[in-house]
């Protein structure tokens, strides 16, 4: 396999951009508007269409953009996006299985690491992970090929815990969202983990939700923000 370019500080920016293009599903046919992405980053419109036409201006485009019909990924930029990727939930996986970082440490410090490693470190740490499929908020990580385990997506086929319209049901946790910490602190404090079986009732009075997990009897009740933090599917079984 080809080696894959170094990275260095003046990438991260560039970096963060294919990521958020990549989350926001822009890796398809289906282009990311320019609010939406300015949305996801926190940065003014104006400096992302900047940006956005020096990527697809560039000798190899990492993106393909159009004004007024927004941008998606080249092949190129898909391919570093999900070895960026890789990179972060590779890293996340070895700080709490390795070095016990608490769950809601992991995404900041992988932010900072992600875009340094080289190969050689990449593989080392996914050898003493034994090549793991998901870290540890329950997320896809992509192969060294950059491509998704087989049979998985970015995202897999789930719904977020804030999307439940029925009066009750029960459903498995797929994964929960890393980004804000404060959130992440509380999922993980009621139980709220990768795998955990949910029993799941609209609140209609305040628009949350009654959660028991397991087998538990005492519920807890979750804000609409703090579900949409937490992303699950059916139990069918």
């Amino acid at each position: 396999m080809a080696a894959r370019r170094r990275v260095n500080r003046s990438t991260e920016s560039v970096d963060n951009y294919l990521k958020a293009i990549l989350s926001l599903g822009g890796a398809e046919e289906c282009r990311v508007t320019i609010k939406a992405l300015a949305d996801r980053l926190s940065v003014a419109p104006a400096s992302v269409t900047n940006m956005l036409q020096k990527l697809a201006l560039s000798p190899a485009p990492l993106v393909e953009y159009e004004r007024h019909r927004g941008v998606r990924l080249s092949s190129a930029g898909k391919r570093r996006a999900l070895e960026v990727v890789r990179h972060h939930r590779l890293i996340e996986t070895f700080l709490y299985q390795v070095l016990d970082y608490p769950l809601e440490e992991l995404h900041e410090e992988a932010e900072r690491l992600e875009h340094f490693i080289s190969e050689r470190f990449e593989q080392r740490i996914a050898a003493k992970l034994g090549d793991p499929r998901t870290d540890p908020h329950g997320h896809s990580i992509p192969t060294m090929e950059g491509k998704m385990p087989r049979g998985e997506r970015l995202v897999r086929e789930s719904i977020v815990l804030a999307d439940v319209v029925e009066e009750d049901g029960t459903y498995v946790v797929d994964s929960v969202a890393d980004r804000d910490a404060h959130n992440l602190r509380l999922i993980e404090a009621c139980g709220i983990t990768p795998g955990a079986r949910l029993r799941v009732r609209k609140i209609a009075s305040s628009g949350g939700y009654s959660v028991r997990t397991g087998r538990s009897s005492k519920a807890v009740e979750l804000s609409r923000e703090v579900a949409l933090d937490v992303r699950i599917v059916r139990r069918t079984k």
